[in-house]
């Protein structure tokens, strides 16, 4: 990781050799692969690794290590099936927290060392199987000036100490950072409404989402969301960043701002994505919207490779992120997982 660059015969490599290790030691992997057809004896190519569709991180254990033996599980929200989280374990965080701490650094921090943050999410303690609260967690510790603090406790959003966060910001006129769920953001800025409260933060300063909604609050455009962020905390949009991560991943993806959505979104050297049409795990043509998939060499213990549920388009520096799937695209992800289920099961 602490490379800044790496070829395509270099990724390739590594991924290949995490995923002959995974098809070692993850039983249900290696089950659905020999059905696949594609063993570390085949794949020679890291394209041609299996990709796991999401929710089988809901309904199976894929994990070199025994579960039991696992320092951190990281659960999905539930939001897409109320019957099932996903579960993400990790032996130890070590790869996770180099992979978010070297990315974040260049990303969202823009050459700063430190700035105050507000964190409009839970604390770790409040959610510890949440990797969005250990990310956090991570940006907090890490990155984080002095008087640095969370916004949500155990009573819900602290509006006072928000709106104190924001007066000293604009006095004291460093930069200053808000992050959390994009739900949490909504609830801010309608609770700053009924105060009658808008800022102007200092030049410098970034606002951080992630997540989307979720149900947690009212659904917003993006074009509606980064207007309502400017006007509210007098952020522009180019300075409002969207992180795109998921629990059954280890890394994170970034755009450059919101000025014009979608915004491109990329990722780090250790992880590479491909447009691919969910039935057969091939490659989309050029310009077609397809399922994401990524491959993530920081997903050491679960599975290398994973099918989203995320329609995307490749562009050049990485790709737009476009909602998620529907019609026959989601029928193809169902297919994709019915197909997976019935091999690691066998």
């Amino acid at each position: 990781m602490q490379r800044t660059d790496a070829t395509d015969a270099q990724f390739g490599a590594f991924a290949l050799r995490a995923y002959a290790r995974q098809f070692q030691h993850n039983p249900a992997f290696q089950r659905y692969c020999v059905q696949q057809g594609r063993t570390p004896r085949t794949v020679r190519h890291w394209h041609d690794i299996p990709a796991v569709p999401i929710d089988g991180f809901k309904d199976l254990t894929l994990s070199c290590v025994p579960a039991e033996q696992c320092e951190r599980v990281f659960m999905t929200s539930g939001t897409t099936r109320a019957d099932a989280r996903g579960r993400h374990f990790h032996p130890d965080l070590r790869v996770y927290d180099a992979s978010m701490t070297l990315n974040f650094a260049p990303r969202f921090m823009r050459g700063d060392a430190k700035i105050r943050m507000g964190v409009l999410f839970p604390t770790e303690a409040m959610m510890p199987n949440s990797s969005l609260a250990h990310y956090l967690a991570l940006a907090l510790e890490h990155f984080g000036a002095p008087g640095s603090r969370y916004l949500v406790g155990p009573d819900g959003l602290d509006v006072d100490g928000l709106c104190a966060m924001l007066d000293e910001a604009c006095v004291g006129g460093a930069p200053f950072a808000l992050l959390g769920a994009s739900y949490g953001f909504v609830h801010a800025m309608d609770a700053l409404r009924e105060r009658g409260r808008r800022c102007v933060l200092p030049p410098g300063s970034r606002v951080l989402d992630t997540g989307g909604f979720k149900g947690q609050s009212r659904e917003m455009p993006a074009s509606e969301f980064y207007r309502a962020l400017g006007d509210t905390f007098g952020v522009a949009a180019h300075d409002c960043i969207n992180m795109y991560g998921m629990t059954e991943l280890s890394t994170q993806f970034y755009d450059e701002g919101n000025a014009s959505q979608p915004a491109v979104k990329s990722g780090p050297h250790w992880i590479r994505s491909r447009v691919v049409d969910p039935m057969t795990g091939q490659d989309v043509a050029p310009g077609e919207r397809g399922i994401l998939a990524h491959t993530d060499l920081a997903n050491l213990n679960s599975v290398v490779t994973i099918l989203t549920e995320d329609v995307g388009v490749a562009v050049d520096g990485g790709f737009r992120l476009l909602g998620r799937a529907e019609g026959a695209q989601a029928k193809g992800c169902s297919l994709a997982m019915d197909a997976f289920l019935a091999a690691a099961r066998a």
